[in-house]
């Protein structure tokens, strides 16, 4: 869009949209089928696509079959392969975005700063960095996957050659024939090892936790089975069904806790380790000492075989330092680098906290999360009328398609924005449901895998808390959250 900051000030938005990834065109699509308007969405970046707008790096894909990692009503019949590449993923979604009207509608380069909420007005007063917005109602589809997560390692700031988060790829700077550190072993190391062991001249990956991985599978979709999903849509649909069943059984097996489950896939994992690395000193470095599902079960047929390369080497002692040439371990061996690479995934708690939002009386999002993020249904927060996220605390997913969560979601809101537009002024959920969901959550979460499962991962805050995945199948949200029971809430 190219709206001064003055007219986009002038105009009173029915809904505001932060955020063009998967969740803020889901909501968009939908607002604009049931004729919520005038809406806008705001977009931090240059261009559309969220996470698949913002990670880049080589090799980067996803772990979650194609034909269930897109939207229901916005059906792909093509997909290129099992699992799609990132450049097919964000042409999907700016695809997406064309077919269903919203360009016109989305506001590039502007990041949200924060918000403050009108009570005598019932409205939101929206800053951005391109001027202030005024809304009725605020959809967050911010995700928390954004703000990348840097180690804490002693001397990050002196290396004098080229560093970057997988996250913000620097594609200015020529790899092949360098020596490159990768930093990390989580789902994004996962996939650039491989494309960076094949043009380095040496790769150094640190690894403090060893990843369970299992088998990805990974092929191109025939043009026959293309063609007949394009020709036959019930067929498609029929594949999607069998991809999302064949992911929920592991919940509904008990793959959220410590289960008969685990073992069994701890045993298809230490098989495919077993296949690929026959090195028994190797295969015990890259053998996981906590139960698989405490941290993100990973998948890849190249990762191994990349780490057996000639030109890799596996540097399993922790980090020192970092210098101004490379990095020391707490051994003493020091690695010479050209370039360091960090894999170390996103802080999803900041993500939240540093959004200067100021909800009834005058209380921010930072105080009322001052013991711990939390939100009726992940979705809404008591004292914060007409303010509601998309992939909220504990809405996560560990084991299926979480596109199938942000649906769930999307018609919970949209059936508060409607009771907004029959002319209730606020929506707000009740302290007394939030804290009920809330409880269950965390009960659940006591001998869930990720507090029981023998690791620390990015799925839990400072208090060990966690507050990032849904402890349950989809099925189940679906039957918690998909319509808002407006009874849980005060409409004013």
């Amino acid at each position: 869009m190219t709206e001064t900051a003055s007219e986009t000030a002038s105009e009173t938005l029915a809904v505001l949209i932060v955020g063009a990834g998967f969740s803020g065109l889901a909501m968009a699509i939908r607002c604009r089928q049931a004729g919520i308007g005038p809406l806008r969405v705001i977009e931090k970046a240059d261009g559309i696509g969220g996470t698949w707008h913002d990670n880049t790096y080589p090799g980067a894909a996803c772990d979650i079959p194609s034909h269930l990692y897109s939207l229901s009503f916005a059906p792909k019949a093509d997909w290129s392969r099992m699992y799609a590449p990132q450049p097919e993923i964000l042409a999907y979604l700016t695809d997406t975005a064309e077919r269903n009207g919203l360009m016109p509608l989305i506001q590039l380069g502007t990041t949200f700063t924060g918000a403050t909420w009108d009570a005598a007005r019932a409205l939101w007063h929206v800053e951005t960095d391109r001027g202030p917005i005024t809304a009725r109602a605020i959809v967050s589809g911010m995700g928390g996957l954004h703000h990348p997560a840097y180690p804490d390692i002693p001397g990050r700031e002196a290396f004098a050659g080229p560093a970057f988060h997988t996250a913000a790829w620097d594609h200015a700077v020529a790899l092949e024939g360098k020596r490159v550190g990768v930093i990390g072993t989580g789902a994004s190391a996962i996939q650039v090892v491989p494309e960076l062991a094949a043009i380095a001249s040496h790769l150094t990956l640190f690894q403090r936790t060893p990843p369970w991985i299992m088998p990805k599978n990974d092929h191109a979709i025939a043009e026959g089975t293309k063609s007949r999903y394009r020709r036959v849509p019930f067929s498609r649909r029929l594949e999607r069904a069998r991809l999302f069943w064949l992911h929920e059984v592991r919940a509904l097996l008990g793959f959220t806790k410590v289960s008969k489950l685990t073992g069994q896939a701890e045993a298809l994992a230490r098989r495919h380790l077993a296949k690929a690395v026959p090195d028994k000193t190797l295969r015990a470095k890259l053998t996981p000492s906590y139960r698989l599902g405490c941290k993100r079960v990973l998948i890849s047929d190249d990762y191994y075989p990349a780490l057996q390369r000639p030109n890799v080497t596996l540097e399993t002692d922790g980090i020192a330092r970092i210098t101004e040439t490379g990095v020391t371990t707490e051994a003493g061996r020091h690695h010479d680098l050209d370039v360091i690479v960090y894999a170390t995934g996103f802080d999803v708690t900041a993500t939240f906290a540093r959004m200067k939002l100021v909800g009834r009386g005058g209380r921010s999002l930072t105080e009322a999360w001052a013991d711990g993020m939390g939100a009726y249904q992940g979705i809404t927060v008591a004292g914060f009328p007409n303010y509601f996220m998309l992939l909220g605390p504990n809405t996560g997913l560990g084991h299926n398609s979480v596109v199938s969560m942000i649906e769930i979601q999307v018609q919970h809101v949209l059936d508060c924005l409607k009771a907004l537009r029959r002319g209730t002024k606020t929506v707000e959920v009740r302290p007394e449901a939030q804290a009920r969901f809330v409880d269950r959550i965390h009960s659940r979460m006591a001998d869930s895998i990720w507090q029981a499962g023998g690791c620390r991962s990015w799925y839990l805050d400072a208090s060990g808390r966690n507050n990032t995945l849904w402890p349950d199948s989809v099925m189940a949200y679906r039957r918690s959250a998909r319509r808002a029971r407006l009874g849980d809430y005060r409409l004013g």
